[in-house]
């Protein structure tokens, strides 16, 4: 037996939340698959989203949950594995359940992963006092000691961007050598009072459940109450590329080639969220899903009526 609706949302973070609310809302019959692998869930609060500043990820999920209820959305807790359009230019989508659904309109929300140095400690106390994004989390560690580990010469643009929230700040250069680092990108640290630290780093140091520092591989440690890292952004992108979209390659991954709505390259798909690109924030993937969900609707609105009106 296969489940007919007329719009599956694959992802039910920020983006597909947001696509399911106002598809409930414009009494479309719609299904959220969501495998619960949010990519803010390990840290302890959001902020930057207006009305929602200190919330916490998982509180802010299951209040859009409760919202979406409301208005007849359904949500199943599964996997979409598979994607394929048929000849009518619908889509059948097979679940890890086994469970296959039909859909008029798909809207794919399904993110990214945060791919992390393989340092100790570091993916222990990611979202705490390991930390990736100053807008996020800087106001809530200003002034204390940062330090940034580099996984590349593009850590010395975190480490100059997170000097607007403490001006304690060493890069340590971790796996970068110190020639690979430009003169130019130097001479920026030094004006913005950066300590730069050759070497790699062998671990963070903790004690009582609290960082205390970084510890290099010579033995040294560097005395450091917060940490900076750039993870490597790993887009879930499989079924994206399953059912034939144009994909965009970018320095920080493989992201759905989108128009201003999310349209998709596939007839009757849309990508929103973190499925489009990385930088997207929680307030801008529930944007993204509104768009999306919205030109969706009004573009299955005037088809049914175009297809009435021809005598379709």
């Amino acid at each position: 037996m296969t489940d007919r609706y007329e719009v599956v949302v694959v992802g039910g973070g920020a983006a597909g939340l947001s696509a399911a609310l106002v598809l409930g809302r414009a009494r479309r019959q719609v299904l959220v698959v969501d495998a619960g692998e949010p990519r803010n869930a390990p840290a302890a609060h959001m902020q930057g989203y207006l009305s929602r500043d200190g919330m916490s990820p998982a509180e802010f999920l299951a209040e859009g949950r409760r919202e979406i209820a409301r208005y007849g959305v359904e949500p199943v807790k599964d996997r979409a594995v598979d994607a394929v359009r048929d000849d009518a230019g619908e889509f059948d989508v097979t679940l890890a359940s086994g469970r296959t659904v039909h859909a008029r309109r798909l809207v794919i929300a399904t993110g990214l992963a945060d791919e992390l140095p393989s340092v100790p400690g570091v993916a222990e106390r990611f979202g705490r006092d390991v930390l990736h994004c100053p807008y996020c989390h800087g106001w809530e560690v200003r002034d204390q000691a940062f330090g940034v580990l580099a996984t590349s010469v593009m850590s010395v643009h975190q480490a100059l961007i997170v000097t607007q929230w403490s001006k304690d700040v060493t890069l340590f250069l971790h796996t970068v050598a110190e020639a690979e680092v430009p003169d130019d990108d130097l001479r920026k640290l030094a004006a913005a009072g950066v300590k730069v630290v050759p070497g790699e780093v062998e671990e963070l140091a903790v004690e009582d459940d609290r960082l205390t520092g970084v510890r290099l591989t010579d033995g040294s440690t560097h005395e450091r109450s917060v940490v900076f890292v750039v993870p490597r952004p790993v887009p879930r992108t499989d079924l994206l590329e399953r059912l034939g979209a144009d994909m965009n390659e970018t320095p920080f991954g493989v992201y759905a080639a989108v128009d201003e709505t999310g349209r998709t390259s596939v007839p009757g798909v849309w990508a929103a969220g973190n499925a489009v690109g990385f930088a997207e924030q929680v307030i801008n993937a529930a944007a993204l899903g509104y768009r999306a969900a919205a030109t969706l609707n009004g573009e299955l609105v005037l088809g049914d009526i175009e297809a009435v009106a021809s005598g379709g």
